[in-house]
């Protein structure tokens, strides 16, 4: 195994246990949670950037209106993010958390088409067709949309496509989007203490420490992905990202035993269907267009 696929492969093992961390911490409202991510996050992130030196970037994106905009964009989707994230995990929603990150590559292609006009391929419209049953058979036997699965993949799908038309890396653009949060979440977690409403009144110090560690459970597997990302090739990428909701899955129904009965499996049973399909094609158009490309 060489070096890259090594950091990316940690990268999506750590995001498939975070679940793990954030039950540690089901005692804190979900909310409060997401505000000392963001806080411990950017400083972190700060640290990081000030042991590298690296603030040259960081002038020119304040002064351009439309670096900002992106970012805050980004900075809103992310929140969002985070915050469906961890209270999914407090109120015993693991499985649909999978379940989002396992639709989100089809996402990604539906945004794609939407707003980049890209063409799919056939066999990509038959894979979001199969994941649209799938879905649409979960509201009908639920009552409900899987909200919080549509909440982390649509979320997701849009950050990653604001992502691609920026052009800082993945620790500055993190600074940045929670630096643009960071006056907010202050006056949020002040209130909360004027308040005496702040969950850490009272709280054990393995609390705090957790809250002040999101920061780097958050960054670490960043940095990891960021540095996997420009070492592997595509199409390995695309094969590792379902690692983390496989990992997800598999802590929902086996640790915190969350009730996977019949139904539930019908409608992933046509998700995983979707992605086979999906992976499969992806693989075969970028062999087909590495032979096309090879010189003869």
């Amino acid at each position: 195994m060489n070096r890259g696929t090594l950091y990316a492969l940690t990268a999506y093992v750590l995001w498939g246990l975070l679940p793990i961390y954030w039950k540690a911490l089901a005692a804190v409202p979900a909310l409060q949670t997401t505000a000392h991510r963001v806080l411990w996050s950017a400083l972190f992130v700060a640290g990081v950037l000030a042991l590298r030196r690296d603030w040259r970037w960081l002038k020119p994106a304040l002064r351009s209106p439309r670096i900002l905009l992106t970012f805050g964009a980004t900075a809103a989707l992310i929140l969002v993010n985070w915050l469906s994230y961890i209270y999914a995990v407090n109120i015993g929603q693991i499985l649909e958390t999978s379940l989002g990150y396992f639709i989100l590559p089809l996402v990604n292609v539906l945004l794609a088409i939407v707003f980049l006009h890209e063409r799919p391929r056939p066999w990509q419209w038959l894979a979001i067709a199969i994941a649209a049953v799938g879905v649409v058979y979960l509201a009908a036997t639920y009552g409900r949309l899987p909200w919080i699965a549509l909440t982390l993949a649509f979320s997701f799908g849009f950050y990653g496509l604001l992502k691609k038309k920026t052009t800082l890396g993945a620790l500055e653009g993190q600074f940045l989007e929670t630096g643009i949060l960071i006056v907010p979440v202050l006056a949020y977690l002040g209130f909360l203490e004027f308040n005496g409403t702040s969950a850490l009144h009272g709280a054990p110090w393995t609390t705090l420490a957790l809250l002040i560690l999101s920061g780097v459970v958050t960054a670490i597997p960043l940095i990891l992905f960021a540095a996997g990302a420009q070492r592997v090739p595509l199409t390995v990428m695309g094969l590792l990202q379902y690692i983390s909701p496989t990992i997800s899955f598999i802590l929902g129904v086996l640790l915190y035993h969350e009730p996977f009965n019949p139904t539930l499996l019908t409608g992933y049973t046509f998700i995983w269907i979707a992605l086979a399909i999906f992976t499969a094609e992806s693989i075969t158009t970028r062999r087909r267009l590495h032979l096309a490309l090879r010189p003869r």
